[in-house]
């Protein structure tokens, strides 16, 4: 599914400052009250997500569209003094069209993966108390595809066309590369059990518009085996606990996700939907 993903990584996609100093100013002294005295917090480079598009190969409803997302730069103590503030709502403005209506918040992407076990089990974690976000909530395995990974630390090479292309390859193989990483990272589960990401699509929550994409992976353990793996998850300490639930039992436990998690779990759906479609189409063409 690579081929069906690519990324435009350009400063035109990074955010827009307010043309309101006082709010623009809150930033700082949000950042500054939340990271006093916790040593925990950094800032550190994101990518920021600023849209999509989306391309037919050939017309076909059958075809999957090319997906390609618009990506700029951001970092973590402007999604603090953003995204997560209490004035988030004032970073906004009116428009029906996202991007636009975002153009003033951090919305550094985040990843997430829907993960099935060879016994057709899905792995939700439910995260620590100590994380800044959502504590005690379920959720995909994930994290944030990181600009570090591909050399990035901030706006240098897009102007040469053919080395903006490379990095442009760069960029999307580290939006699969990370979620592999992520996973390896949270559940103990190693990279060799997993299928290739399947991106399945981007969901924004309503709280805060906090992007994330969403892929689908395969893994080829039983579910049996996945806590005994989770015991030595390197970023265990994010989580409390694993567990691996029925689609039934999954339904159920969506209220106490994020919104942006369960907006991945309407994104598998739809997926299971699609599948299930092609699957009836092809039985009636034979």
């Amino acid at each position: 599914m690579l081929k069906k993903v690519s990324v435009d990584f350009s400063k035109s996609h990074d955010r827009i400052p307010r043309q309101d100093p006082g709010l623009e100013d809150s930033i700082s002294q949000v950042w500054e009250q939340r990271s006093q005295g916790n040593s925990s917090l950094f800032n550190g480079q994101k990518f920021r997500y600023g849209g999509y598009c989306l391309d037919d190969d050939d017309g076909s409803t059958n075809e999957v569209p090319h997906v390609c997302l618009r990506l700029g730069l951001t970092d973590y103590r402007t999604f603090v003094g953003t995204n997560l503030s209490s004035l988030w709502e004032k970073f906004l403005v009116t428009s029906e069209d996202d991007s636009v209506r975002c153009r003033h918040t951090s919305s550094p992407l985040g990843n997430g993966a829907v993960i099935e076990t060879s016994d057709k089990k899905i792995i939700v974690l439910r995260r620590s108390n100590n994380v800044g976000e959502f504590p005690g909530h379920y959720v995909f395995p994930g994290g944030h595809p990181e600009p570090t990974a591909v050399g990035i630390d901030y706006h240098q090479l897009e102007n040469n066309v053919q080395t903006g292309e490379v990095l442009n390859k760069k960029v999307t193989q580290e939006m699969f590369d990370s979620i592999i990483c992520e996973v390896v990272e949270e559940t103990g589960i190693p990279a060799s059990s997993l299928s290739s990401p399947l991106f399945i699509g981007i969901s924004r929550r309503e709280l805060n518009v906090r992007p994330a994409m969403f892929f689908y992976l395969k893994c080829s353990h039983h579910s049996d085996d996945i806590q005994r793996l989770y015991s030595s998850a390197e970023d265990g300490f994010e989580s409390t606990q694993l567990h691996t639930v029925s689609l039934d039992e999954l339904k159920m436990m969506t209220s106490r996700m994020p919104g942006c998690h369960h907006g991945g779990f309407a994104l598998y759906e739809l997926m299971l939907q699609r599948l299930k479609n092609t699957k009836e189409t092809s039985l009636i063409a034979t």
